[in-house]
């Protein structure tokens, strides 16, 4: 059965004046399944995200998401797309002179005619959906822990009930415990609300806990995309050195262990 492609990349080149990052980058995205992306410093893994969600225009190439162009879809259509996406940046990217309840309501003030009481309510049954007490609702950012902050911007990225979630290093600064707990909940979440995720990330962990499937950042394009079983049989000096070294055979072990 053909798999259902929510995000298409082709021939996109991203470059900062004469540093090229990406070079005729192609890259496709099921709707369902949890791709994460990796790659050495400086592949571009944040870039790709910002250059998906229409931050970085790429210099050449296409974006189609929901199959419209991002780049090319007016503003009316574009804001559309936009709304069914929602993006958790890292360390959560919260306005810090907001309280958590009013960060995650700052998506919803593009819905029109939504009343207060009604986004306030959404806005708490976000916060609850992450894990987060209902007190958390009432206190600001400076007062969260890293954790807290980084599950307070995954439920504003939740506000408007996305199709689509981009997650930048989700897991990045956590303690083990932390960041395990981080990824059960994303799993648990883009399971029971039929998710579509784009991850980044560096933690081997969350890619054996959380990924359906792995899109590999290097020599300026998608080197290669697959499961982690596939990953294990690449013959490329990175990727054998990441999936293969001490860190992965640690993370693999973990993730063969009776919960």
């Amino acid at each position: 059965m053909a798999q259902d492609t929510i995000i298409t990349l082709r021939g996109v080149t991203n470059r900062f004046g004469d540093h090229v990052v990406h070079e005729n980058l192609d890259l496709d995205v099921h709707r369902g399944e949890i791709l994460g992306v990796v790659g050495g410093s400086g592949a571009g893994k944040s870039v790709l995200l910002r250059t998906i969600t229409g931050l970085q225009r790429p210099a050449s190439g296409h974006v189609r998401v929901f199959d419209n162009d991002v780049y090319e879809a007016g503003d009316e259509d574009r804001a559309a797309i936009e709304a069914r996406w929602g993006v958790m940046f890292q360390d959560g990217a919260l306005f810090s002179s907001l309280t958590v309840r009013e960060n995650v309501e700052v998506p919803m003030k593009a819905v029109a005619g939504l009343d207060p009481e009604i986004a306030h309510a959404l806005a708490d049954l976000k916060i609850a959906m992450v894990g987060l007490p209902r007190s958390a609702g009432d206190k600001f950012p400076s007062e969260l822990s890293g954790g807290m902050r980084k599950r307070a911007g995954l439920a504003r990225s939740l506000a408007l009930d996305p199709e689509i979630v981009f997650l930048d290093e989700p897991t990045a600064g956590l303690d083990p415990i932390g960041a395990a707990d981080f990824d059960a909940l994303i799993r648990g979440l883009s399971q029971s609300l039929g998710l579509t995720v784009f991850l980044v990330t560096h933690d081997l962990d969350t890619l054996h806990a959380v990924c359906d499937r792995i899109a590999v950042l290097a020599e300026r394009r998608v080197l290669v995309s697959g499961t982690m079983d596939d990953m294990l049989c690449v013959d490329h000096p990175w990727v054998r050195s990441y999936f293969h070294g001490p860190r992965a055979r640690a993370a693999l072990h973990a993730s063969e262990e009776p919960h």
